[in-house]
C-alpha cells in the first residue's frame, strides 16, 4: 500500500482513512503510472497476468473448500480440495502450512460427519 498526499487523487477506488490520507492499492497504481524502460514494460505484464492467473486459482482453491465442507460426508469433493491445496501449496500459491491447516481441517469435519 501506498500513502499518498491528502489532496484528491486522479485515481479511482482510493479509500479515505483517518489520518487524512488516501491508500492505494498497488494493481491501482499500476493502471496509472506506466514504466518507460522495457524490461520494466514486461515486467509489469508478467505480474498483471500472474495476478490475475493466482487470483482465479486462489478462487478456485476457495469454492473446492467450501463445496468440501458443506458436503463433508461426500469423498469426492474432499479429495478434489486436498488435491487443488496440495497443488495450491507446491506451486507458492498458499504457504505450506496453511495447506496443511486447511487439509486437517476438512479431515476433522469428515470424521465427525461420519461419526
Amino acid at each position: 500500500m501506498f500513502y499518498v498526499s491528502q489532496s484528491v487523487p486522479p485515481w479511482p477506488d482510493s479509500i479515505r482513512v483517518p489520518g487524512g490520507f488516501h491508500v492505494i492499492d498497488q494493481l491501482v497504481l499500476r493502471e496509472f503510472f506506466v514504466p518507460n524502460i522495457k524490461s520494466a514494460k514486461k515486467d509489469l505484464r508478467r505480474s498483471r497476468a500472474a495476478a490475475l492467473r493466482n487470483r482465479a486459482q486462489r478462487s478456485a482453491l476457495r469454492t473446492a473448500v467450501k463445496k468440501a465442507k458443506a458436503g463433508a460426508a461426500v469423498a469426492d469433493d474432499r479429495a478434489n480440495a486436498v488435491t487443488l491445496l496440495d497443488r495450491a501449496a507446491r506451486k507458492g500459491l498458499i504457504h505450506k502450512n496453511a495447506a496443511a491447516r486447511q487439509k486437517s481441517k476438512l479431515a476433522k469435519a469428515a470424521n465427525a460427519a461420519a461419526a
